[in-house]
């Protein structure tokens, strides 16, 4: 009897910890995913210009956070384009409230989260890095609106006008 009282005990405890390992990995996944829907992934994009003469940029915003964007701008026959990515190699990335300054070895960009728009400013950004061009910066500002297709620019695109 007291062997049989003993195999039951054990074979409900071995149940016991087997259901239970499951349910509490799978209350542990559910907080996790909870915590990835609580951050917000926006993407935003705009455009102003024509096919020859255009600038563009896609934005994405997580939780709050800018954590890439890509600037795109084009005067026939030339072109520049950035890419960074917030973690990348090439960039750092420095976040004060809504404000983040991203700091690369080709220019600096200032970024103001704001609740309508996300602003960027573009200071002394070597256009050799970017648009294959030996002289001159990048410099000016570019809003782009939460829910509007077309940007606001201020500057940016000076620098194509010496080409």
């Amino acid at each position: 009897m007291r062997n049989s009282t003993v195999v039951r005990w054990l074979s409900v405890t071995a149940m016991a910890i087997c259901v239970a390992t499951p349910v509490h990995a799978l209350a542990a996944e559910k907080k996790a995913a909870k915590r990835v829907a609580a951050r917000k992934v926006e993407r935003l994009t705009c455009m102003l210009g024509t096919e020859d003469r255009q600038a563009r940029i896609a934005v994405e915003v997580i939780g709050g956070r800018v954590q890439s964007f890509a600037y795109y701008s084009k005067k026939k026959p030339r072109t520049c384009s950035v890419h960074i990515q917030r973690d990348d190699a090439y960039s750092k990335w420095h976040d004060e409230g809504r404000f983040t300054r991203v700091s690369t070895e080709n220019g600096d960009f200032l970024i103001e989260n704001r609740k309508r728009d996300v602003h960027f400013l573009f200071r002394e950004v070597d256009r050799m890095a970017y648009c294959g061009m030996d002289v001159g910066k990048i410099n000016g500002s570019l809003i782009v609106t939460r829910g509007k297709r077309d940007c606001v620019l201020d500057g940016l695109m000076d620098a194509h006008e010496g080409q």
